[in-house]
């Protein structure tokens, strides 16, 4: 269904409101021709297309009266849920967070996915905080990032309160309201359309982005966990330390339900086997092992383990330090996509998708009733003045 089929009439009422002349979108093209070269703009530039006509205007600001151009993702962290809500009618933009090694200062670039060149962002307000220290979390389906909390640069190891938040609607940055306390190198994610952050400590808050506030969530009992990765997948945030060999003790690991506003400890096969960087894509968690070949992993949460996916490693071009993402919605025919952002912004993207009987068998042998995927990699290289950034953070906003 397209957009001016859903949204005619709600045009020309506004129309008529207005006392305005309703105009095509592109004279002389159907509108769902119209609709799809309208949906190639750059979103940076979308502040100055609304001016082009009251029709553009009305197209490029009601998002959310538009169809899916991806179809809702499974939401449990082994998939099989449909999810909730929708995503609107817009792209996948891949927003990477790098730091300068010389200058030490924090840039934000997007990935457009036609064109496929990178587009600075305007700088983070403020930007002073540690490299790594921060928590970056992204709201797809509201196409904002917030950046939140951190450490001071300068070894005074001063943790802020400070929230800054990026809408990819306006192409800018605006202070939200602080944390009620001030974090340092916190795990953090989207739980519910909600940002839940949690200290080493065990404290942990919620941000309700349409409130505009922070309210308390329950505290994690226990040992403190030291943040290595965390994800968050099906209305939970999973917080591991990391995976046990070649340490003494096996790492710990927790998880907070918002449904139930508590925390329970994570499954052991789950926690033993996060050996890398988790990317949730279409509802389902997926690492980057950090060892050997940087192979793909799926968790399978009825097995509590974690299977490996067919096909080759992250390609050895794409180089460490690297960040990984996911998109949330599944792409068309079912597949997922996982983006891992090397040193350079050279960034390999990985569709992933049911495996084939031979392949599935390779992956899994003498394993039956498992659903067993095949990854497949494709590089986009980063400019030549990429060459010293070191990312460290990405996101997937639809803008």
């Amino acid at each position: 269904m397209s957009f001016s089929s859903m949204s005619k009439q709600q045009v020309l009422d506004a129309g008529d409101r207005a006392g305005e002349e309703v105009m095509e979108l592109i004279p002389g093209l159907p509108e769902e021709v119209a609709e799809k070269c309208l949906l190639h703009l750059p979103f940076l530039y979308h502040r100055l297309f609304r001016t082009v006509s009251s029709t553009w205007n009305r197209f490029l600001t009601d998002a959310p009266a538009k169809p899916l151009l991806f179809p809702p993702a499974a939401v449990g962290p082994g998939a099989g849920t449909a999810a909730t809500g929708s995503v609107s009618f817009s792209l996948p933009f891949l927003f990477a967070f790098a730091f300068d090694p010389v200058s030490r200062r924090l840039q934000c670039q997007a990935l457009d996915p036609f064109s496929r060149r990178w587009l600075l962002l305007p700088p983070v307000p403020g930007g002073g905080a540690a490299a790594g220290s921060f928590a970056v979390v992204g709201l797809p389906r509201r196409g904002e990032i917030y950046v939140i909390g951190g450490v001071e640069e300068g070894g005074s190891d001063k943790a802020v309160t400070s929230v800054a938040v990026y809408s990819a609607a306006r192409n800018g940055w605006e202070e939200a309201a602080s944390m009620r306390t001030p974090r340092g190198y916190m795990a953090a994610g989207e739980v519910g359309g909600r940002v839940v952050v949690a200290g080493e400590d065990g404290e942990a808050e919620v941000f309700d982005p349409e409130a505009g506030r922070w309210s308390p969530a329950a505290p994690r009992r226990g040992a403190a966990v030291a943040r290595y990765d965390a994800a968050a997948a099906g209305g939970k945030l999973y917080v591991t330390e990391g995976w046990a060999w070649p340490f003494e003790r096996a790492p710990r690991g927790a998880v907070y339900d918002a449904a139930a506003d508590s925390w329970c400890e994570m499954a052991r096969g789950m926690r033993e086997g996060w050996t890398g960087s988790c990317a949730v894509a279409g509802g389902r968690m997926y690492i980057v092992a950090e060892y050997g070949e940087w192979r793909l992993k799926r968790y399978d949460d009825a097995r509590d383990e974690w299977r490996m996916v067919a096909g080759t490693g992250v390609p050895p071009e794409v180089r460490r330090p690297h960040v990984v993402a996911g998109e949330v919605g599944e792409v068309a025919g079912g597949w997922r996509r996982i983006y891992v952002v090397g040193a350079g912004l050279d960034v390999a993207v990985g569709t992933v998708s049911a495996a084939a009987p031979a392949a599935a068998a390779a992956a899994a042998p003498g394993v039956l009733g498992v659903e067993e995927e095949v990854v497949e990699w494709e590089v986009v290289k980063g400019p030549a003045e990429f060459a010293g950034l070191a990312p460290c953070n990405a996101q997937v906003l639809y803008a």
